[in-house]
């Protein structure tokens, strides 16, 4: 950030693609999590990972190990409480708890899976000269593996995609009510308004490829976190992390909640919610988003909305008022595609036990009231 100027040319994404691979010295861990959806049902997966030995984190070279290195010990903390067929862990072996606890703070986030991990630098493309699209990107790491858990993660990543034009027009919004330029505000949302639409076509395409028994079966019970879940009430021991002392911790599983395009969307526009336990949570989500996107969700935030300025400064203005609307009805849209799948992937399935619960989401709130409160309430932003 310069000035209070974001680069947004690749919105939330990574700048550069991320790294398949860390370097020579990490092969024996990346062999393991390269084979994990082989052992991921295998009895001896725990102790596999318990005899990886230290994780070298002092050879980490740059911020792209870095990042590389979260999702690694990510997907193989996870692996190891959540082992198939087995009780969930209460304890995490210190080989895999203190460098995932060292890099969480380097990286300014919890040592839990979160959605940076799971997905904005998760992938690679398949023809390096292509788009970042369905079609030519994959994951770098996976838990069951198939192409259900491949299809719901790479939809997140091509949204993630879709929102760039829209995140760098928001980006833009204040510098035109700040100098009531109703053209360059008109462009603006003008661009919000086809980047919110590319993203709900990407969103319609989840069923496709993602059933919803396979995601409730074999996507999901991997992702849940440690807190607000009935299987590990108290949290999780990180053994040999001296800054929590030996207690248990407790962090919320990943969650698309944790990525900050719709926020700032919401932010930019004037939508807001009232408080309620969902608030609560959406606020609690914030420690989980990559620092630097956080710090523009909060910048957003303390620039007057499009809302505000359009009511009070251009309330005569048509043209701004239809394509306020229209962006806020594609906001409508998104979350009511989101909401419709929240009852088909997982409200709807038969629970088949407390560590994949049917009634609260992975990151532990009961998802459908609220869901459908903050449905209610996009559309009360509307302008008359």
């Amino acid at each position: 950030m310069t000035d209070g100027q974001f680069d947004l040319s690749h919105g939330f994404l990574p700048d550069a693609d991320p790294i398949q691979r860390l370097p020579n010295a990490f092969q024996g861990w990346e062999v393991v999590a390269h084979n994990m959806p082989k052992l991921i049902e295998k009895p001896a997966l725990r102790s596999m990972l318990t005899d990886l030995g230290d994780f070298p984190l002092d050879l980490l070279e740059d911020g792209n190990d870095v990042e590389r290195a979260m999702t690694l010990l990510s997907f193989l903390g996870h692996a190891y409480v959540w082992a198939a067929g087995q009780a969930p862990a209460h304890q995490l072996p210190a080989n895999l708890a203190k460098p995932w606890y060292d890099l969480s703070q380097r990286l300014g986030r919890p040592p839990i899976l979160s959605y940076a991990s799971y997905a904005l630098y998760n992938w690679f493309r398949l023809e390096d000269e292509q788009p970042i699209a369905l079609g030519n990107i994959a994951l770098l790491q996976n838990f069951a593996g198939g192409l259900d858990e491949e299809w719901f993660i790479m939809i997140h990543v091509e949204i993630e995609k879709m929102a760039i034009p829209g995140l760098m027009a928001v980006n833009k919004f204040a510098a035109a009510i700040k100098a009531h330029d109703d053209k360059a505000l008109e462009k603006r949302l003008t661009t919000l308004q086809i980047s919110l639409l590319a993203m709900c076509v990407t969103m319609d395409r989840m069923i496709e490829f993602c059933d919803p028994n396979t995601y409730y079966l074999r996507v999901r019970p991997f992702i849940h976190g440690w807190k607000a879940n009935p299987a590990l009430p108290n949290g999780l021991i990180y053994e040999g992390v001296d800054a929590y002392q030996g207690k248990p911790q407790q962090f919320k599983g990943e969650t698309g909640a944790q990525s900050t395009i719709i926020p700032a969307f919401d932010a930019a526009l004037g939508v807001v919610h009232r408080a309620s336990p969902l608030t609560g949570h959406l606020d609690e989500m914030r420690i989980y988003m990559p620092p630097q996107h956080l710090e523009f969700l909060v910048h957003l935030e303390a620039q007057p909305s499009a809302r505000d300025y359009i009511e009070k400064e251009a309330p005569s203005n048509k043209n701004l008022k239809a394509l306020f609307n229209q962006c806020v009805q594609l906001i409508h849209r998104f979350r009511v595609t989101h909401l419709k799948y929240a009852a088909q992937y997982v409200q709807q399935q038969a629970q088949t036990s407390d560590a994949n619960p049917t009634e609260v989401g992975t990151g532990g709130t009961p998802f459908m009231k609220y869901l459908a409160l903050h449905e209610t309430e996009t559309n009360e932003r509307l302008l008359p």
